[in-house]
């Protein structure tokens, strides 16, 4: 009895020191995340500008309008074709370089950190400075060359999705190819010795082998991807502004023009409460999908 009595006493301590070592992060993710979307939630349901005392209760309304409005059917088209792209090319061409690095190639390290840095720069100066390549240096140095290839990916609306797409998957390649990297140094020798001896090729091991073993990595990097790019806000600001025309308005940017320069902010809350939600929707598929592979391994 005393055995047990000193187990629990002790359980009980451990625990409360673990909850006092969450706490401030508990805290602080009340406070950044938790409270502004129940602020948020509620102000949806109204048609507060931002500004007034008053927050006149709509109810529904603003959702009812959402559905019927043009500009943000507009803004998830854009954004939608955004993370289809992105999630497709990030992957496979980040899952291609860490095959490539993995594969003993020299100057590893070297590649590996070139390939890296790009990500630690922040996205808003990642958009001004492909702005700047797009419409100065590049068609400068199509001139020169004497060739007439198409530059100025940010000023027609066929083209500025292809642009965008191209300085994202600049800046973020390298940090998912790590992902990768790292669940491939993962997968035992032992597997690829043994599938060797069974004969399979060096496509057949990676099929039957590899992948089934980067499925962690696969589920980290796709729902990574996915919300990153619905999410996607920052490089609009510094690059296109949300143009030509609205050809590149996301969600998010249709959402803060709405709620600060529309003086819309119950309208705004209400596409940013929808957003949110589409998040999570998206994000608990794709784990349980991509979880159930995890699980056949």
């Amino acid at each position: 009895m005393k055995e047990k009595k000193k187990i629990s006493y002790m359980e009980k301590k451990m625990s409360r020191q673990y909850f006092l070592m969450v706490l401030p992060g508990l805290v602080i993710f009340t406070i950044g995340l938790i409270v502004p979307l129940v602020l948020a939630v509620r102000y949806s349901f109204t048609s507060w500008d931002g500004m007034s005392a008053e927050k006149p209760f709509v109810a529904f309304q603003n959702y009812v309008d959402l559905i019927k409005d043009p500009e943000f059917r507009n803004a998830w088209w854009f954004t939608l074709r955004f993370t289809i792209w992105n999630t497709i090319i990030q992957n496979v061409v980040a899952l291609l370089f860490a095959v490539a690095l993995d594969s003993g190639i020299k100057a590893q390290k070297v590649y590996r950190t070139v390939l890296f840095v790009p990500c630690l720069i922040s996205a808003l100066v990642v958009g001004f400075v492909w702005l700047k390549m797009f419409s100065n240096v590049l068609p400068a140095l199509n001139e020169a060359l004497g060739t007439n290839i198409n530059f100025l990916l940010f000023g027609e609306k066929r083209t500025v999705l292809r642009g965008l797409l191209i300085a994202n998957n600049w800046q973020w390649i390298g940090y998912w190819m790590l992902i990768y990297l790292a669940g491939l140094q993962s997968v035992p020798g032992d597997l690829h010795e043994a599938a060797k001896v069974d004969g399979a090729g060096p496509v057949s091991r990676f099929i039957n082998v590899t992948l089934p073993m980067l499925a962690p990595a696969i589920t980290i990097c796709v729902v990574g991807i996915t919300t990153g790019s619905l999410k996607v806000y920052d490089l609009l600001v510094s690059s296109t502004k949300g143009g030509p025309g609205r050809a590149s308005t996301s969600v998010i940017y249709q959402t803060y023009t709405t709620a600060i320069n529309g003086r819309q902010y119950g309208y705004g809350c209400a596409m940013s409460v929808t957003l949110v939600l589409v998040l999570l929707m998206v994000a608990m598929i794709q784990v349980k999908g991509l979880k159930k592979k995890e699980v056949q391994v």
